[in-house]
């Protein structure tokens, strides 16, 4: 495999630094994959994820694409399932501290991670390398700890935002937060990381995975941050508590439909993240948006289609993209439904819930007390699942198909507004 090494160039450069937002330090990648080169080499790319929900969405691929590239160049990738950081919880870009997960749920939460994180992934054995950090995080005594401790200061991690907001509002911080970015950084040291990957919210925690191999005796890795992709709402990032994602292992027919829904403005965005566009191409097709040569819903649905085959195949995007046509293009709705617009808005979502006679008051023009009777006689179905609560998880009706007597509304049409 060491022979397969690409030659550094400036297009192969130009594909692993696409949709990058920080790449430090300044030349250090072009180092890195030089010395790869001469040495004839795999360069080692850690990714670390904290199993703390069962799914991964297309946010998640944003930087699991990142390292498949790495991978297509000859690269190992290197992915850290933190089953063992996931018990203190990242600190990264949260206002309060995060609860404690059981070891059940990482570990059930680990193993569908990994299973979807395949699906991005070149599983050859030559070029993926996945790990959990429980490997040599739990076997550390107290001493190695000490240790561990010694690489930092408490003035160096109060740098970060997140700790400095919360510290000058007088939020708690829990000691085993401020221990969490060095045992990130740890985790650079037990796999000898060349280069790290994340989103922009993890660039404290690789910087101090420098900081960590160089006490270490280490060479320091070369950082690399990517822009983190918007939800279907086109404005907050991809979430699955906020209701705006869309999920690698959703049907096809729900994947194609919730791509169609995301607005035009984050189209462009969506391609320079989730595709294998080039800059060039993408800039063609935001400027033909742009100048009226390019439809925005053309582009969109060969955006859709693109990520339907991606986690399925082509066959199926044929197949979700017809279905889409038959309901919406062509107006072929069954039992002489109606179409409605469904705009879910964010302040539905009262912890994690939805309360559905109001959303059903909104969208249908029912009387709540109507809503609740239908309810309770099993007339309304979220997902094609009759509802018995009328209080629904706020994220399972993004995308979904809503049914109320005659009134539907079909999967891929529910937004989410501002």
């Amino acid at each position: 495999m060491i022979g397969s090494v690409m030659s550094i160039d400036a297009q192969q450069l130009s594909a692993l630094t696409k949709g990058c937002i920080d790449l430090l330090p300044e030349g250090g990648l072009e180092e890195k994959l030089t010395a790869a080169e001469k040495e004839g080499r795999q360069l080692r790319v850690k990714l670390g994820v904290d199993p703390t929900a069962p799914d991964i969405h297309l946010g998640h691929t944003v930087v699991l694409t990142k390292l498949r590239q790495f991978q297509d160049a000859g690269h190992r990738a290197v992915l850290i399932i933190g089953d063992y950081t996931a018990r203190i919880g990242d600190p990264s870009g949260v206002s309060k501290t995060r609860p404690q997960l059981s070891a059940e749920q990482i570990e059930a939460n680990a193993i569908t991670y990994q299973q979807q994180a395949w699906k991005v992934l070149d599983q050859d054995p030559n070029k993926l390398e996945a790990r959990r950090n429980s490997e040599w995080l739990a076997p550390m005594r107290l001493e190695d700890i000490f240790r561990l401790l010694s690489a930092s200061t408490v003035a160096r991690v109060l740098e970060r935002d997140d700790f400095s907001n919360r510290y000058s509002e007088g939020r708690p911080i829990s000691m085993l937060e401020f221990l969490y970015p060095l045992l990130q950084g740890y985790d650079s040291v037990a796999i000898q990381a060349d280069i790290e990957l994340g989103g922009t919210d993890q660039k404290f925690n690789m910087l101090m995975g420098r900081v960590v191999q160089e006490f270490y005796g280490l060479p320091a890795q070369v950082v690399l941050t990517n822009e983190i992709l918007p939800g279907t709402d086109g404005v907050a990032r991809m979430s699955k508590s906020v209701g705006n994602y869309i999920g690698v292992d959703e049907p096809p027919d729900e994947i194609f439909g919730k791509v169609m829904s995301i607005p035009d403005s984050a189209m462009v965005t969506f391609f320079e993240l989730l595709t294998s566009r080039t800059q060039e191409e993408v800039a063609a097709i935001d400027s033909g948006i742009k100048d009226g040569s390019l439809h925005p819903r053309d582009q969109k649905a060969a955006l859709a289609r693109e990520l339907v085959a991606r986690f399925y195949d082509d066959a199926a995007a044929a197949a979700a993209e017809q279905h889409f046509n038959e309901l919406f293009r062509d107006k072929k709705l069954t039992g002489g439904a109606e179409l409605v617009e469904c705009l879910l808005e964010l302040s539905d979502n009262e912890d994690g819930q939805a309360y559905l006679p109001k959303l059903l008051q909104r969208w249908f023009g029912l009387s709540r007390s109507e809503a609740r009777r239908r309810i309770q006689q099993g007339g309304v179905a979220v997902a094609d699942e009759t509802v018995t609560s009328e209080s629904v998880p706020f994220d399972a009706l993004a995308g979904a198909t809503i049914k109320a007597g005659k009134s539907v509304k079909f999967h891929g049409i529910i937004k989410i507004s501002g």
